[in-house]
């Protein structure tokens, strides 16, 4: 699988949901629309395992949490950045969402839950903040940041 090829797994998804407001309402919207058994859902999924196992989706790792950006904001994805962490139970580092963060939970091991979430979507909206953890297992989040907009805080 290419970088291209994983963002036009994507691309369903964020036709859904471009020009729609980030908040908990998009988050049913796309529990409804994506749930974690459907088609969409599971190739999303599968793309982001076959990018781990082949080395260029989480290929940094700092504190036990594998990382990476595979794609930068673009047009294409709704003005989304893409970004894939693989995390087993622990807490990440702090950040804050200055326009808001659709987040897609994929449970790997156990019964992972991401801030308390298992398989699904979850959406934070503008100016929120958080430290993303995994409990109960191995989960990968997958990442949609509008304008890529991310800011860690200490």
């Amino acid at each position: 699988m290419t970088v291209d090829e994983f963002q036009a797994l994507l691309k369903k998804v964020t036709t859904s949901i471009e020009g729609k407001t980030v908040d908990a309402a998009l988050g049913e919207q796309l529990n409804k629309e994506f749930p974690a058994d459907s088609a969409e859902f599971q190739a999303i999924a599968a793309g982001c395992k076959t990018g781990i196992e082949e080395g260029w989706l989480c290929e940094n790792e700092h504190g036990g949490i594998r990382y990476g950006r595979p794609i930068k904001p673009t047009d294409d994805l709704a003005g989304c950045s893409v970004d894939v962490v693989l995390m087993k139970d622990l807490k990440g580092p702090h950040h804050k969402h200055p326009n808001g963060e659709i987040d897609m939970v994929i449970p790997t091991q156990g019964d992972a839950k991401f801030d308390g979430k298992g398989a699904g979507w979850v959406v934070y909206g503008p100016d929120t903040a958080h430290n993303p953890t995994v409990t109960d297992g191995e989960a990968i989040v997958l990442y949609l940041l509008p304008g890529g907009a991310i800011e860690f805080t200490r």
